[in-house]
């Protein structure tokens, strides 16, 4: 009943908003699919999926880049889309698994922003902002399954008016699925390799089956253990797709249903001593990878932990937990109707629903859990001295300022707590997730003479709720402790720490002209709008004491509206091969709702902190000015040349900042949790150049290569005791140490963003063989605000072979083996960053081992 109130409540707030969608433009997959055709080259011979890697925008007057679905199988069968763009211009993807499916140490970054700060959709749909334990949407890849992907287009600077996002501040990434094909036909795939892979992929096109209807529906299942722990990556997924499309229009029905189980494993915490400062052997301690435990109960218990469930006290943050994992479960759903009014009308409307349930899950010792722990399990927890309550590690240990309790009253009352928790030293922590999304897109497209007008709007309704649970690790049945089960499902939690629940409100409108000035100008301007109405409470406030020093977290509601982000281009075509291009616009990101975890206002320390935002915060804005040239040329000797150089610069304004109360521990915080100060640290200012060229020689050879450089400044000092909203300093004091709570970041490059980056892809055909070389240069990058750790440079290699059988010799069509290797070299080094820490620490995943996959595909 409280799913159908939901739905009946946004439908209603859907009909308020009725008047102005329909005004509005060119649909979302209009102008989606507008996005990807500016992607296509003028001479589609140029590009034909055997070789050619990039596609750049012909038309746009954005730097747009594509990446076609025959090239994103070939870096690996099943690749996620946003693994799969790894190889663009100035994109940055990194993730444990070769798949880019991992989703708890997965990281990019385009120019600068990070993967929070860009937009994502799916056939148009919005896919939120991709942070992990997501509160407004979910990842390309489980939107769409990889082999159904069509292509993926994604603009590096600003994304298009359309985009229907409220985080795109950085450019967008959109991901198309394919439509069915016009004839009758099976589709099948079976990847097989290192670590125990099986990926099962099989689609069923219906071909056309009269009245221009045609279908697909598709399935895949993926098995793959993890590399250096015995954790088991599966899921199911299916796709559905029916087109109907006649003179008067096109309809098309899309389902999706995923579920997933990815086992994750904790990044290495790093430690760094200031200037003249040390370091404790602990802190030193930094093993290149973390694997659990798991499946060997006793072993963890009897072994690695203490009786009272405390870890080895000499590695320190670096502890080992019992196992980890992300459960997610999602069906993604929409209806579009694309009218064709005349032949210079159309108007396309799309209504789309999303349901998520999930967790995240970890399951380690109590004694690194023991402060929230014992806040609702000690009996005597309320009266005792805030110094005899068991300080982090410290299960059934007396404190050394305690002199109420004695050594053995505090070990007895330690017992009492592992048998409290099950009798196993362990202790289950799940933060459980459920979003249902609704919305509707609507637009308009209006060619008049040598203008094309759209106008269009979306609207979404998001009800979501997070909570933070424990439970017990039973010592008389491990079973019920492991990655593959929900502990909601197998047991009662022992307490719910918090319960976050936010209702959240989007409307985007916008409007734009192109402008065919002259046969070779084309000029384009428009203006959007973008207002989030958010309201978020607790209906299960934490213990106090057992969150930091939080008495009670903050509720309220902030509605944030910016009527004008205008956007002016101009493309000018020389002479059919060569253009030059201008854009310049400006975008909003809004506040996260999300409430159990920083990054939003609502997980701030304090109702006053989040009364600040509210009142006198803003989001954050960005300016961004782009440049280039592109060509795109085919010789008679069968050389083809296409290329683009783009130039950037972005004013980042209003850069929030939440600054952890507990640095360290489980890839950047402890395992308890903590509150956030969030504050405005100033401003970010980004200059720099992608350049991609590909060289073909018919369909026997192809050359791609892309170097990029980026220079992402911090413009301001801040304060790590800031109070309300501002952090930011006028000050520029220099070095590496706090001084004075001064921070000093202004002139430091934004960490993770590294300053170069060179992908490289080579391809050879010799009649049915197909060789395919990657190369992915990564530099430096800095691991802390102020610049003073940094992890080194890699350059990654991977590697396909593939051999077709010829038409005609088998009664099937398209018979490929390929073998996949990824990382040649066997490179090893530092992936994933999470980074936390003003200076001294950060966090850090390990670069995946060398791994080969064999692929067999048929379609009949």
């Amino acid at each position: 009943m409280t799913a159908i109130r939901s739905a009946a409540k946004a439908a209603r707030w859907a009909m308020l908003a009725g008047t102005a969608l329909t005004l509005c433009s060119a649909t979302q997959a209009m102008a989606a699919e507008a996005a990807a055709d500016e992607a296509t080259p003028a001479d589609s011979n140029a590009v034909d999926g055997n070789g050619s890697i990039i596609v750049t925008g012909a038309k746009s007057t954005r730097s747009a880049t594509a990446l076609s679905d025959v090239e994103i199988q070939k870096i690996l069968p099943g690749v996620s889309p946003l693994k799969a763009i790894q190889t663009l211009p100035g994109v940055l993807y990194i993730t444990a698994d070769p798949w880019g499916n991992n989703e708890q140490n997965a990281q990019m970054f385009i120019h600068g922003f990070a993967s929070n700060q860009l937009g994502y959709t799916m056939d148009g749909i919005p896919l939120g902002d991709q942070s992990y334990g997501n509160y407004n949407g979910l990842s390309p890849q489980r939107a769409v399954i990889s082999e159904n992907v069509a292509r993926v287009v994604v603009a590096t600077g600003a994304g298009d008016l359309a985009t229907p996002s409220n985080s795109n501040l950085g450019g967008t990434v959109e991901t198309f699925s394919s439509d069915p094909q016009k004839e009758f036909g099976v589709r099948a795939a079976q990847t097989v390799g290192s670590y125990s892979t099986s990926r099962t992929y099989v689609r069923i096109d219906s071909g056309d089956i009269g009245g221009g209807n045609s279908a697909y529906i598709s399935g895949v299942r993926q098995r793959a253990r993890a590399w250096d722990f015995n954790g088991i990556q599966k899921g199911w997924q299916a796709n559905a797709k029916f087109v109907h499309d006649s003179d008067a229009g096109k309809l098309t029905l899309y389902f999706d249903y995923n579920d997933m189980t990815q086992p994750n494993e904790d990044a290495t915490v790093f430690y760094k001593p200031s200037a003249g400062g040390t370091a404790t052997p602990a802190q030193l301690y930094t093993p290149y990878t973390k694997p659990f435990f798991y499946p060997d109960f006793d072993g963890y218990r009897t072994d690695y932990l203490t009786p009272l469930g405390n870890t080895p006290a000499a590695e320190g943050s670096n502890y080992r937990n019992y196992y980890s994992d992300a459960q997610r479960t999602d069906y993604l759903g929409y209806a579009r109707y694309d009218a064709r009014l005349t032949d210079k009308i159309t108007w396309s409307t799309t209504g789309y629903y999303h349901h998520n349930d999930g967790a995240g899950v970890v399951a380690g010792p109590l004694g690194q859990s023991i402060t929230t722990a014992q806040a609702y399990l000690d009996p005597n927890y309320a009266n005792l001295p805030a110094n005899c309550r068991f300080a982090a590690n410290g299960n059934g240990i007396r404190p050394s300022a305690c002199t109420a309790l004695t050594a053995a009253q505090a070990a007895a009352s330690g017992a009492a707590l592992v048998a409290a928790t099950g009798g196993s030293g362990m202790i289950t922590r799940t933060t459980e997730y459920r979003i249902d999304r609704v919305g509707v897109i609507s637009a308009a497209s209006i060619e008049l003479a040598n203008h094309k007008i759209e106008f269009g709007g979306w609207f979404e309704h998001n009800s979501t709720t997070q909570w933070r649970r424990w439970y017990a690790v039973p010592v008389s049945d491990p079973s019920l402790s492991t990655p593959y089960v929900r502990p909601r499902d197998v047991m009662d939690p022992l307490f719910t720490q918090y319960q976050g629940e936010a209702r959240i409100k989007q409307l985007q409108l916008h409007i734009q002209d192109t402008w065919q000035v002259t046969d070779q100008l084309l000029v384009q301007g428009g203006v959007k709008t973008s207002a989030q109405w958010a309201n978020g409470w607790y209906p299960v406030q934490p213990r106090v004491g057992s969150l930091g020093g939080t008495t009670a977290l903050p509720e309220g509601k902030i509605n944030t509206r910016n009527w004008f982000l205008p956007a002016f281009g101009a493309t000018y075509d020389f002479n059919g091969h060569e253009q030059v291009y201008f854009n310049v616009q400006k975008n909003l990101r809004q506040y996260q709702a999300y409430l159990a975890g920083g990054g939003g206002p609502w997980f701030t320390g304090s109702q006053a902190a989040f009364d600040a935002f509210a009142d006198e915060g803003k989001p954050e804005t960005s300016w961004t000015y782009e440049a280039g040239l592109r060509t795109n040329r085919t010789f008679s000797n069968g050389l083809a040349i296409q290329a683009q150089i783009n130039y950037y610069h972005v004013d980042f304004s209003n850069r929030l900042l939440a600054i952890p109360t507990n640095p360290g521990g489980i890839a950047g915080s402890g395992i308890t949790g903590g509150t956030s100060t969030l504050v405005n640290v100033g401003d970010v200012k980004t200059n720099g150049v992608d350049a991609a060229i590909t060289l073909s020689v018919g369909r026997t050879f192809s050359l791609y290569n892309a170097v990029s450089y980026n220079l992402s400044k911090y413009q301001n000092d801040y304060t790590s005791t800031a109070l309300g909203i501002g952090a930011a300093t006028d000050t520029c004091i220099g070095g590496y140490v706090v001084t004075g709570g001064i921070v000093p970041t202004c002139g430091k490059q934004l960490p993770g963003t590294p300053k170069w980056m060179n992908k490289t892809v080579a391809t050879l055909n010799v009649g049915p063989i197909e060789v395919q070389a990657i190369g992915d240069y990564v530099g430096s990058r800095f691991a802390t605000f102020t610049n003073d750790a940094s992890v080194s440079s890699y350059f990654l290699t991977s590697l396909r072979v593939a051999g077709r059988v010829p038409e005609g010799v088998l009664p099937l069509q398209k018979v490929e083996l390929a073998l996949n290797v990824t990382n040649l070299t066997d490179k090893k080094g530092v992936s994933t960053l999470s980074i936390g820490s003003a200076t001294n620490s950060y966090s850090a995943y390990p670069i995946a081992p060398r791994q080969w996959f064999l692929t067999l595909s048929a379609a009949y």
